[in-house]
């Protein structure tokens, strides 16, 4: 299989998405002049990890192994501690690298924790799920989440390179992989409309790693990310079209105490901003009823439950995209035009989620 390169940011500070198999070779070269390596991965993921150890070994690097929680349960201050203080205790210097293995929480973490150690070392991120390679893994942002909401702490850390083997994605449980394709298909809603006609001619191939329009996807949704952040590295313009669908989907991910797929949260969050979009005379109900057509065939989800608005409200309030007391949100003005609407009236809002939950059977997690 061929391996494609995507360009990721500035004449001062680019990095490459690579996307293909067998990609391991790559690390060694990203990492030049370090004299230790942390691998940062999630518990059970110890077979990927090994590989990536002897990839580094091979390469003449010390490896240092550090195991994490799986999932958002990494994204912790008490875990990125713990990893501070084992960097610490293998006396890490500003030329050593920490590699990210794993999901979007692993490689955010990881991300997060590079950033931060003595203000900044090289990472190279290893994502092995779809989330991972179309979102989290590109663009730089880094966080963790604290009790009062998800990814409010972090820092912009371009990382020196990102592999996507997508024969990792032969092992990712279904549902995480459908996960993934949330954020896919939001880069067809609000830039590359293929997208949602690739998904519309299989929407059952396009839940395998196996589908024939599988690598398309990947590489669109990633071309998508690398084009928009290469432009605003630093979230101070374009890059907030990314955040389509994440107002809402951050609450309910935080409702959920995040057992609730990040992806699948999302969905909801984008027919939530096409209704409000439509509530406010922007688009007509045949693009909302595209939201929810495109995301259900998938086996997404479109809605969510009635009784948790009032818990939902307050989250967004605090959410990282507000501006002081303001909401905004990024919407639509049509196929592939973005824009944003700050400070809906509240009747807008909860005109969008009764169309929402109107919907809701159940069950709540995904």
């Amino acid at each position: 299989m061929t391996v494609t390169r995507i360009g990721v940011g500035d004449s001062a500070g680019r990095y490459d998405v690579l996307v293909g198999e067998d990609l391991l070779g790559e690390l060694p070269a990203l990492v030049e002049g370090a004299a230790q390596v942390a691998v940062v991965h999630p518990e059970g993921l110890e077979d990927i990890a090994a590989r990536v150890s002897e990839a580094l070994t091979a390469g003449g690097y010390t490896v240092r192994p550090m195991p994490v929680p799986d999932g958002e349960a990494a994204k912790t201050v008490a875990v990125a501690a713990d990893l501070w203080s084992r960097l610490g205790s293998f006396n890490f210097t500003r030329s050593d690298a920490v590699v990210g293995v794993g999901g979007g929480a692993a490689t955010d973490l990881a991300g997060f924790v590079a950033a931060t150690w003595l203000r900044g070392v090289r990472s190279v991120l290893v994502p092995t799920t779809l989330l991972g390679m179309v979102d989290a893994a590109v663009g730089g942002k880094t966080g963790i989440n604290t009790p009062e909401g998800k990814n409010l702490v972090g820092a912009f850390h371009p990382p020196a390179g990102v592999l996507c083997d997508l024969s990792t994605l032969a092992t990712v449980p279904k549902a995480d992989y459908i996960g993934g394709l949330a954020e896919i298909i939001k880069a067809g809603f609000v830039d590359d409309p293929v997208i949602c006609e690739l998904i519309e001619d299989d929407p059952e191939g396009a839940t395998t790693p196996e589908g024939r329009h599988t690598r398309e996807l990947i590489e669109r949704g990633i071309r998508f990310k690398a084009d928009v952040v290469s432009g605003d590295l630093r979230e101070s313009g374009r890059r907030e079209i990314l955040n389509y669908g994440h107002t809402l989907g951050h609450a309910i991910e935080k409702a959920e105490n995040y057992t609730f797929r990040h992806g699948y949260a999302v969905s909801v969050g984008m027919v939530f901003a096409a209704e409000l979009a439509h509530a406010d005379g922007r688009i007509d109900a045949d693009l909302v009823r595209r939201h929810r057509d495109v995301l259900a065939s998938v086996g997404l989800p479109v809605s969510y439950t009635a009784d948790s608005w009032d818990d939902l409200r307050a989250t967004m309030s605090v959410d990282k995209k507000a501006r002081g007391n303001t909401l905004r949100f990024v919407v639509l003005d049509g196929p592939a035009r973005p824009a944003i609407l700050a400070g809906p009236a509240p009747e807008l809002l909860d005109e969008a989620y009764r169309a929402v939950s109107d919907g809701f059977r159940g069950p709540r997690s995904h």
